[in-house]
């Protein structure tokens, strides 16, 4: 029999060392063993001041970790932030807009010729042989002057404010369906709301009142008896703005626009005295003055104030009624004799009639 330290088998054949060589570096001696023992202390010695038996785990912290305070104090700021910026916005709040818009003050003045109205069929002709030879063709003719910061708006607002005045000239001066059409939308979209009834009281019940004049709204001639000839029209004029108070800015604008007309049918019949040359085109001539008001809310929105509007227009008939469209005098035509009836100069509540006399050098040289 073997030791106690061999296998019941002996020792294997060819063993490098025997066994307990080759598992000795597995096998835990008793020592170990010993050593290893769970030892659990008694109640006495649990209260005895000794290293506690199980590990105290770490307190749970009650509130908020420190990703989700980040959060909040982030949120915070935005909200902060927001506000701030509500209260400082230079276009938020009653406080920035002005006083109610103030209705249109308005003049329009028919130019009657002194003799027969020229005609040529070449339209590029009648402009060069006109003072409108150097003018620019459309919007060209209308370009925004050096903006300048005032006291209280930027180069921006001042910028936007001309740009604004820009359209309104542009839409209500030089659009065809505006022109020679029944489109108005192009216009009113333009304009302050407290300016709209009106706006809308002047094309649904026109008046030579002062106040509710569509053309002094904008340009328009009677589609029935004049068409464009060239859509080229010449435009000349200026824009300059101006800052009123801490609140308002204006703008004025002076402009003369000069289109080339025909009879819209050859064989129009005689009108005005001369029978219409209808092949042949003539200039129509108009020189608007516009006095623009702009508060934040304005330039915010893209709209305008339209405060006074001068029209000068001709060749016209002093007889003929001017207050809803112009009825311009057409190549070879005459004004009638007479003018507007009698205005009474103490009555009140209404505008003085006016026509003036279309001066011959005004005139194409054809």
């Amino acid at each position: 029999m073997g030791g106690s330290a061999d296998p019941p088998e002996g020792t294997p054949e060819g063993g490098p060392g025997g066994g307990e060589e080759e598992y000795r570096s597995v096998v835990f001696d008793e020592s170990f063993i010993r050593a290893a023992r769970l030892q659990e202390f008694s109640a006495q010695e649990r209260m005895a001041d000794h290293a506690p038996a199980v590990r105290r785990r770490a307190p749970v912290r009650r509130g908020l970790s420190r990703q989700a305070l980040v959060l909040v104090l982030l949120i915070a700021v935005a909200f902060g932030t927001a506000i701030y910026m509500g209260v400082r916005h230079p276009y938020q709040g009653p406080a920035e807009s002005g006083p109610p818009a103030e209705p249109l003050r308005m003049t329009v003045i028919p130019l009657a010729p002194e003799g027969q109205v020229p005609g040529a069929s070449d339209t590029d002709h009648l402009y060069a042989s006109s003072p409108a030879a150097q003018f620019r063709i459309g919007a060209e003719g209308i370009p925004l002057p050096a903006a300048r910061r005032t006291a209280h708006f930027s180069d921006g607002q001042v910028t936007n404010a001309l740009s604004i005045a820009k359209d309104y000239i542009v839409r209500s001066s030089l659009y065809p369906e505006v022109l020679t059409g029944d489109q108005i939308r192009p216009v009113r979209v333009l304009l302050d709301p407290d300016q709209l009834d009106q706006f809308d009281q002047s094309f649904s019940h026109p008046a030579a009142d002062g106040r509710h004049a569509p053309t002094g709204w904008l340009v328009r001639f009677d589609s029935s008896q004049a068409q464009l000839a060239d859509r080229s029209i010449r435009v000349q004029g200026t824009l300059q703005a101006a800052e009123t108070d801490a609140s308002t800015l204006e703008v004025t604008a002076d402009h003369t626009f000069v289109y080339a007309l025909r009879a819209v049918a050859a064989g129009a019949g005689e009108k005005a005295g001369a029978a219409v040359k209808a092949a042949e085109a003539s200039l129509f001539t108009v020189r608007r003055e516009l006095h623009f008001r702009f508060d934040r809310e304005d330039l915010r929105l893209h709209q305008t104030q339209l405060m006074v509007s001068y029209v000068q227009a001709g060749p016209l008939s002093c007889a003929e009624d001017s207050t809803n469209r112009l009825h311009p005098l057409l190549a070879g035509q005459t004004a009638k004799e007479g003018g507007p009836a009698g205005t009474d100069p103490y009555a009140t509540g209404g505008a003085t009639a006016l026509c003036g006399s279309l001066a011959t050098g005004s005139q194409p040289k054809v």
